[in-house]
């Protein structure tokens, strides 16, 4: 299968500037730029940052905070390349179809799976710690059944129309910001002595040097914190796949992208900064109820546990949404592709309808899978989800090596974001997660995780390019295949830009895409 050529193809053309502001795709364009926004903007407060961050932050002390900007300076590098491939080609496919471009269909493929198969264990995961939650408020329930009621009502979201879940995510993630600053506002009081109606004097610098130093688990105390924050940031991607859907995909890109840097400061740095200058590091409470409930008990706020408890609920709700809604526009983009089942791929009312029940469905057995069999079979699943994160990263440099190029010399116009320092930051980029694979090979906690991940990714690897070495040339990446709605004709294949030519002849009438 040939590569395809690095513009993808679009509808129209932004009458500002020229830049391409349409994605070729049945998929609606219903979200606007306030639902982007948003969700670019709480898609970095996760449920990882208000309860895993507990474990680094016992493992690293006060270091953590370098952890945190190490691991988010990482972060902000690979969505500097995402967000320069996704402005220039906007694609519900994102990274997958910028890795199927750059290096072949092989690599699309084992992106785009890897990636779903993440979101849907990750649903599942988001589910059961939602229930967790419920079940201490009513205590009589059982938390199957609060899982069972998440997945319907996120299901039921995300096969409506794409409106809907840039609604929820609209909301949720204005929740989860607004509880971040107010958060991040009474830490800053604290911390100067001047929090109106608390005891507790401004704690200066004593529990950042003086409970076992700055680093009181040496080296390795910060290694374990560093590998603790890199996969706190998952989920940032979120935002270039849901930037297909909305009105203007590469303003939205460019504008989140361009902002993300302060937002990863603000938000991570800023609160681990928070945390440990407030509270000891070695407070029990810091693992066993979450840093953010010890440190607003700890400054004697009332009903802090509560209300953290509201916002954590909040974030993982906001994450399986967000996750149900990614999962399937790849799973969508990859059949689109004929990188999967075609029936999967099929589009209804502007909304792929399969790919969103088979994915809550996919999540749903994860929660069984963790009833039924919780040291074998779930084990299995989460440490194959282990790496997987970075497994995408690593494509998405990669990636935006080879398309930078490739751009500048076809398309120049379409880079509205730019990678830093191109290639020299990229390179620093991969050279940062290698570092990081082979921390995880060094850790033991980790390092199964490593292997399970790493064979997941071969084996995926293995099948994409057997079916690259096999099958009659790609579509182009952008088109989705589509089952039309029994009150609606079906839907024309798109049509190559000015000046192009498809890549190969149609393959029959099987319900795939054509090229574009």
């Amino acid at each position: 299968m040939s590569r395809t050529p690095a513009p993808a193809p679009v509808e129209d053309v932004a009458a500002a500037g020229g830049v391409d502001n349409k994605v070729d795709s049945p998929l609606t364009h219903g979200l606007k730029q306030r639902h982007l926004s948003m969700i670019a903007l709480g898609g970095v407060i996760g449920a990882g940052l208000f309860v895993g961050s507990g474990a680094g932050i016992a493992a690293a002390g006060p270091s953590i905070v370098v952890a945190y900007a190490i691991s988010g300076l990482l972060v902000m590098l690979v969505m500097r390349m995402l967000g320069e491939m996704s402005a220039a080609n906007p694609a519900s496919g994102s990274f997958s179809v910028h890795a199927e471009r750059a290096i072949g269909p092989w690599a699309g493929f084992t992106a785009g799976w890897a990636f779903w198969f993440l979101l849907c264990v990750a649903v599942g995961l988001e589910g059961i710690g939602a229930a967790k939650i419920m079940v201490g408020w009513f205590p009589d329930s059982p938390e199957w059944a609060w899982v069972a009621l998440f997945m319907l009502v996120f299901c039921g979201t995300n096969l409506a129309a794409v409106k809907n879940f840039g609604e929820f995510e609209f909301w949720f993630a204005a929740l989860k910001v607004g509880a971040i600053t107010v958060f991040l506002a009474i830490g800053a009081l604290a911390i100067l002595g001047v929090l109106p109606g608390s005891d507790t004097p401004a704690p200066g610098a004593h529990n950042l040097t003086g409970v076992g130093g700055f680093l009181p688990n040496g080296s390795e105390g910060l290694i374990v914190g560093l590998l603790a924050s890199v996969f706190a940031y998952g989920g940032l991607e979120t935002v270039t796949i849901a930037a297909a859907e909305s009105e203007r995909p590469v303003e939205g890109v460019a504008k989140a992208v361009r902002t993300a840097m302060w937002r990863i400061a603000i938000f991570y740095i800023g609160s681990m900064a928070v945390i440990v200058t407030l509270v000891p590091w070695n407070d029990k409470a810091v693992v066993a109820d979450g840093p953010y409930v010890a440190t607003l008990n700890h400054l004697g706020i009332p009903a802090a546990g509560q209300i953290m408890n509201v916002v954590v609920l909040i974030a993982l709700l906001s994450a399986m949404n967000a996750n149900v809604y990614g999962a399937s526009r790849m799973a969508c983009s990859l059949v689109s592709r004929r990188q999967g089942p075609k029936a999967l791929g099929a589009v209804f009312g502007g909304v792929p309808r399969v790919a969103v029940l088979v994915s809550s469905v996919f999540g749903f057995v994860c929660v069984l899978l963790s009833y039924w069999r919780p040291n074998d079979i779930f084990q299995w699943l989460l440490n194959m989800i282990g790496a997987l994160i970075l497994v995408v990263w690593i494509f998405i440099a990669v990636s935006q090596l080879l398309l930078r190029r490739r751009t500048e010399r076809e398309a120049p116009e379409r880079l509205v974001v730019k990678m830093w320092f191109y290639p020299v930051l990229t390179w620093v980029a991969l050279a940062g997660m290698a570092a990081v694979f082979v921390l995880m090979a060094r850790e033991e906690e980790t390092r199964l995780q490593l292997y399970w991940s790493g064979g997941l990714t071969l084996f995926l690897a293995v099948v994409g390019f057997i079916l690259q070495t096999v099958r009659t040339p790609m579509a182009e990446p952008g088109a989705v295949a589509v089952a039309a709605a029994p009150d609606a004709g079906p839907v024309a294949d798109a049509k190559p830009a000015a000046g192009e030519k498809p890549d190969a002849e149609p393959a029959g009438d099987d319900g795939a895409a054509k090229d574009a």
